[in-house]
């Protein structure tokens, strides 16, 4: 038996309408992407309004692609931030700098030992797992093979690459991750999100955790 709800972002939220969709429907975080060359990067100023409005116990987590340290400390200063996601290559230490909580994501290309991984990023709050896409830190819609996860980290594992309402409930049974996190899989186009989609993702995994438990 299933012995705790699988958490919810949705990330690349650039409006604060759909944030507010999210966060009424159950999700447990929004992401707001820094990173420039995105379809879905938000300004600082645009994020700090969405990340203001959030209500208790939502999360705002900003994701970073190799960003500069200062960059980083910028947007600190004018968003209020729960929790970093790093998605390029950065190290522990820069990680940790911060002194936020933060997350790092692992794309799954072939020869990763996400045990290494594991133990080098241990200060983490979580590993995400993505698909591995070359040229691509990520939203691609891509999945990847979920037996590939090896079972007994020493770290929560939150799943990403591809998601969608009509594969996530397989996935949560197969991975027991402790979050799933989406944003293709709730676009209406590259970039634009569908309230529809984040409803039907956010239900998709309520209904496959109230399943577990019965």
């Amino acid at each position: 038996m299933k012995s705790q709800r699988t958490r919810i972002k949705i990330c690349g939220i650039r409006e604060a309408a759909h944030a507010r969709v999210a966060a009424e429907a159950g999700a447990d975080a929004i992401g707001l992407n820094f990173f420039r060359q995105s379809s879905r990067y938000i300004a600082p100023d645009s994020a700090a309004r969405i990340a203001a409005d959030l209500p208790p116990f939502v999360m705002a987590v900003g994701l970073f692609v190799n960003s500069a340290e200062g960059e980083v400390r910028g947007i600190l200063e004018e968003v209020p931030l729960d929790l970093l996601q790093f998605h390029g290559d950065e190290t522990p230490a820069f990680c940790e700098s911060f002194g936020k909580p933060w997350i790092r994501v692992a794309r799954m290309e072939a020869g990763i030992d996400l045990v290494e991984c594991a133990h080098r990023f241990s200060r983490a709050r979580a590993l995400i797992l993505d698909a591995h896409v070359p040229g691509q830190p990520g939203g691609t819609g891509k999945t990847f093979d979920w037996a590939d996860i090896p079972r007994g980290l020493p770290i929560p594992l939150i799943l990403s690459g591809g998601l969608t309402s009509s594969n996530v409930g397989q996935a949560v049974r197969e991975v027991r991750p402790w979050a799933v996190d989406v944003s293709s899989g709730v676009e209406a186009s590259r970039g634009v999100k569908d309230p529809r989609k984040i409803v039907e993702f956010i239900r998709s995994v309520q209904s496959e955790d109230a399943g577990q438990s019965a």
